[in-house]
């Protein structure tokens, strides 16, 4: 697929890319994609709920009544869980949800996910351009100039530019990423992607 380089202002550079097929044109794999979506978002869960059990509540352990002979159903403690105030039956304990899932699998996801975009004609290359201090409005005027839309738009930098992305953080609809913390869960939760213009031959230089 080749694809024009843009400039900020939304005009043609005069430079076109041809993305690398093993990269931006494979036939995706759906359920690679669930696979490590699923394991992303499990990884994000801290894992730390806690409920107490009847031996961890502060109650009195004397006994209510007698054994027999009171009428009712034997008691010995209000820290049972049928009272108001007992502790928690089957409650949640803390855990980690990690998984693990293969480079492989996960390297294939993630071509699934650009070759998505690339072929909804979701994609977008803008030429390597700075900011001199945070401006969120300049920002904002980019991403309209290049047609981006007002839904999710995920931009990704070949590396780390400050003033860049703190232009982005006011931006609900914007989220503002390196080449390196790319991943199939932002890819696939954005509606539109923009490369800086070298992203691309980061993401093919890795293929193995």
């Amino acid at each position: 697929m080749e694809l024009n380089v843009l400039k900020i202002d939304g005009t043609q550079s005069g430079k076109t890319v041809v993305l690398d097929e093993k990269v931006f044109g494979i036939t995706p794999n759906d359920h690679a994609i669930y696979l490590d979506v699923l394991q992303y978002l499990a990884n994000q869960r801290q894992g730390t709920s806690k409920t107490k059990d009847r031996s961890e509540v502060a109650y009195s352990t004397k006994k209510l009544g007698r054994q027999k002979g009171g009428g009712g159903a034997r008691h010995g403690s209000l820290k049972a869980n049928i009272f108001v105030g007992g502790g928690r039956v089957f409650g949640p304990k803390p855990r980690t949800y990690d998984s693990k899932l293969n480079k492989k699998v996960k390297q294939l996801a993630r071509h699934s996910a650009l070759s998505y975009k690339a072929a909804e004609g979701k994609l977008t290359l803008v030429e390597p351009f700075t900011m001199d201090a945070p401006k969120t409005k300049e920002f904002k005027s980019i991403i309209a100039n290049l047609k981006a839309g007002d839904r999710k738009v995920l931009f990704v930098l070949p590396s780390n530019s400050d003033n860049i992305y703190l232009s982005s953080r006011n931006l609900p609809e914007v989220k503002v990423i390196t080449v390196d913390e790319i991943n199939t869960y932002v890819i696939m939760n954005a509606h539109h992607l923009v490369l800086v213009d070298g992203v691309q031959d980061i993401l093919a230089a890795r293929v193995k």
